[in-house]
């Protein structure tokens, strides 16, 4: 009996961590939902690359703070600087300096769409690379939820030309390191807590936005910075970056990157819903039934054939970092 026992507790376990996972993600997707708008505050009277190095420089004193508040010390484990510094380049400076770089030369319907492609990429250089083992399941969500994401974000009209090219391609570029940051996150993981890896990879990526962004925070006069700017900036430091981030490198540990990328897919459809309300935006029937094909794309990702319990190949243990 003892023999039986401890599989079928860590299979408890391990239902219980995919779906905490999942609600977390869930939560993500909210959160990066209503970043947009948080974004849209605070660079009305900020630079973007001042807004950016800003929000990052305060989330990560403030990991740093609840780093050394829980357990205890900010310091660097041995072995993990070099791993550290590619996530906190790639997922940090380089995405988020290409991003702003690109967003200001094209415009908001065409880096979306660009931007939707991450779970594709995601999973396309997962199973090229041998990162992960991606499922039917998966690879079969994956393409749904993209389906999905394409009519929501179709009514807003993208339109591509030379005039947008430049801001195109770099939004391309900033998409490509996400991607890979996500898979690099899986497959290069120091053993470290979720809370220390976030921490640790936003505080070796914000000085290279701080550099990009100080000529804009030295022409801007700050005391002229209205009250809804300094809310979305705190908005989009604290609730998208601090808490999103922690989720969302749990998520990839537990479940997986192509899991994992698959739930970004309906940022565009939570951005959507709060612009109803909010923006007096109101959806389209076909923006309803991208929506129904991203949920169909997420449960599909879910799915384990004959009750398996579906594992992912990285040659590492699914407790690293705890």
């Amino acid at each position: 009996m003892r023999s039986q026992s401890a599989p079928a507790g860590s299979s408890v376990s391990e239902r219980t961590s995919t779906h905490s996972a999942e609600l977390g993600l869930l939560l993500v997707v909210v959160l990066w939902g209503v970043n947009f708008t948080f974004i849209k505050l605070g660079i009305s009277e900020i630079p973007p690359f001042a807004f950016a190095g800003i929000r990052f420089t305060l989330a990560g004193l403030v990991l740093l703070a609840l780093l050394r508040w829980h357990e205890g010390s900010i310091a660097w484990p041995p072995g993990t600087v070099q791993p550290i510094l590619v996530l906190g380049l790639l997922g940090n400076t380089l995405y988020q300096a290409l991003f702003m770089y690109g967003l200001a030369r094209t415009s908001v319907a065409n880096a979306s769409l660009i931007v939707a492609a991450a779970p594709i990429l995601v999973v396309v250089f997962g199973a090229t690379t041998g990162v992960e083992r991606v499922t039917a399941p998966v690879a079969a969500g994956v393409l749904l939820a993209t389906c999905g994401v394409l009519l929501v974000l179709a009514v807003r009209g993208p339109t591509f030309g030379r005039a947008t090219l430049i801001g195109d391609l770099t939004i391309l570029l900033a998409t490509f390191c996400w991607a890979a940051f996500t898979l690099l996150l899986r497959k290069y993981r120091p053993p470290i807590s979720d809370l220390r890896l976030t921490a640790l990879t936003l505080v070796t990526g914000a000085p290279g936005l701080v550099l990009l962004g100080l000529p804009g925070m030295l022409r801007t006069d700050w005391t002229a910075v209205r009250a809804a700017a300094w809310f979305g900036l705190a908005g989009s430091s604290l609730l998208a970056i601090v808490i999103a981030y922690m989720l969302w490198n749990r998520a990839v540990r537990v479940l997986g990157s192509s899991r994992t990328s698959i739930f970004s897919a309906a940022v565009p459809l939570i951005a959507m819903l709060f612009a109803w309300p909010l923006l007096g935006e109101v959806p389209r029937p076909t923006q309803f039934a991208g929506a129904g094909l991203i949920i169909g794309g997420v449960f599909l990702s879910r799915w384990k054939p004959g009750g398996v319990s579906e594992r992912f190949t990285d040659g590492r243990s699914q407790a690293a970092g705890h």
